[in-house]
């Protein structure tokens, strides 16, 4: 087969995994773009397919198996012709995979995503074509705001925690190549950029010997177009005054943090081997809710690990219930294989930790629907996302409602506004899910 053959191909993506390993398949996407396929939404329409995939915990896992087994009846009944995993999945996995997926003609490493176009030039047989090195990404989560993935790894090494097993130590990329990844997504109508790596508050500690977090966000807040920029996953324990404080009077920062927590008891915390305690924890919620009230926080936490009986268990639910944290993602503990929590004793059962995590995902539901009363007749600036052809409304988020993960603010408009405004609007309902409002 030629290159002029292969690129007729039509190539389909399936995105398992969370925004940074979205970021990764952008990039791949982009560079097979760039080499001449052509990308399609439809699954029907591809020939070729790549799955990929989480491997975070073990529902990840499964999720991941059965959708690639779903692709590997695909493959069998005509409707594609290769089949391509990559991700985290096989990374855990490698080593069994091809015996027991012999659907797939490729698990893909991670370390080996910008060699895409490579390996389907060996998949078909293709002779070694030059591959261009400079391509956009593919943008996957609409054209208003997107993802920036500031570094991979991690050297926090939780107990209960794959990722760094997976992805390897922390390993920051040069402010010079965000920058310019950033100006690029400006120009292509990009108004909000989001800060994810699995920890952004270590930015440049590796690579510049001190922490960069603030400086990288100084270039960003200099691009014209971007407005706003938010900032995920940021570790207790370098949530400084300084960053808070940045975050709080830089006009182009979301008054928005998200601080995974894990947990609120101590003993819960030094098993997790997080570096923050329950007493440093409680100061620095507090500190944030009394000298930087501006800033909406989100959080997650992990349910039934090793050792939380039902009065650690209490006190993580006195503590959502006080309605310190504005958002909360709430996950059982998962027991992964390799990792120092596996084979800690007093694991949890099951059903005890899916009785747990029903009892406070109704506490943290209630703790947000009082919140979101106090927001009735208020005026916000919120950023237009997309159109609901099905309701006829506008779908749109504000800086201190993280688009996917918080609620949404929907609003009818007589056809004035466009996607991708920052239109005012106040908001007169909440009915569980999203916010409704009218244009100011």
């Amino acid at each position: 087969m030629t290159k002029e053959e292969l690129i007729k191909k039509n190539i389909s993506a399936i995105s398992l995994g969370c925004d940074k390993n979205k970021v990764d398949l952008e990039k791949m996407l982009g560079r097979l773009k760039e080499y001449g396929f052509t990308i399609t939404e439809e699954l029907e329409r591809a020939d070729i397919v790549i799955v990929n995939t989480c491997a975070f915990i073990q529902i990840a896992q499964e999720e991941a198996i059965g959708t690639i087994i779903k692709m590997e009846d695909y493959k069998k009944n005509g409707v594609i012709e290769k089949l391509i995993v990559t991700g985290c999945f096989p990374e855990r996995n490698y080593e069994q995979l091809k015996d027991n997926f012999p659907g797939v003609d490729l698990f893909l490493k991670i370390r080996e995503n910008d060699k895409i176009c490579e390996k389907l030039e060996e998949l078909y047989d293709v002779p070694p074509a030059k591959i261009n090195k400079t391509f956009q990404r593919v943008l996957t989560c609409g054209s208003t705001y997107a993802y920036l993935k500031i570094a991979d790894g991690c050297n926090n090494v939780c107990s209960y925690c794959t990722i760094p097993r997976i992805r390897g130590r922390y390993v920051s990329y040069p402010i010079t190549d965000l920058v310019d990844e950033a100006k690029n997504l400006a120009d292509r109508g990009i108004k909000e950029i989001i800060l994810v790596a699995q920890d952004t508050t270590r930015y440049g500690e590796d690579l510049y010997g001190e922490n960069s977090l603030i400086r990288l966000c100084d270039k960003l807040s200099k691009i014209n177009g971007i407005k706003w920029i938010r900032i995920l996953y940021a570790y207790p324990e370098k949530v400084s005054d300084e960053l808070l404080s940045y975050i709080v009077q830089n006009d182009k920062m979301c008054k928005y943090l998200d601080i995974p927590l894990q947990h609120i008891d101590d003993e819960i915390l030094v098993k997790m081997r997080r570096h923050l305690g329950e007493d440093k924890t409680r100061e620095l919620i507090e500190n944030i809710r009394i000298n930087y009230s501006q800033i909406s926080l989100r959080s997650t936490f992990i349910v039934g690990h090793p050792g939380e009986d039902g009065k650690k268990f209490k006190k993580l639910c006195d503590f959502i219930e006080k309605g310190s944290i504005d958002y909360a993602g709430f996950f059982p503990y998962s027991r992964e294989p390799n990792t120092a929590s596996y084979y800690m004793k007093n694991q949890v059962k099951n059903f005890i930790k899916k009785r747990r995590l029903n009892k406070i995902l109704k506490l943290q539901r209630h703790v947000m629907t009082q919140k979101a009363q106090t927001l009735i007749d208020k005026e916000i600036e919120v950023l237009v996302d997309y159109f609901d052809e099905n309701t006829g409304e506008y779908c749109s988020h504000s800086q201190n409602l993280c688009p996917t993960v918080d609620f949404g603010v929907r609003f009818v408009d007589n056809g004035s506004v466009k996607i991708g405004d920052f239109v005012k609007v106040k908001i007169y309902d909440f009915n569980g899910e999203d916010y409704k409002g009218e244009i100011v």
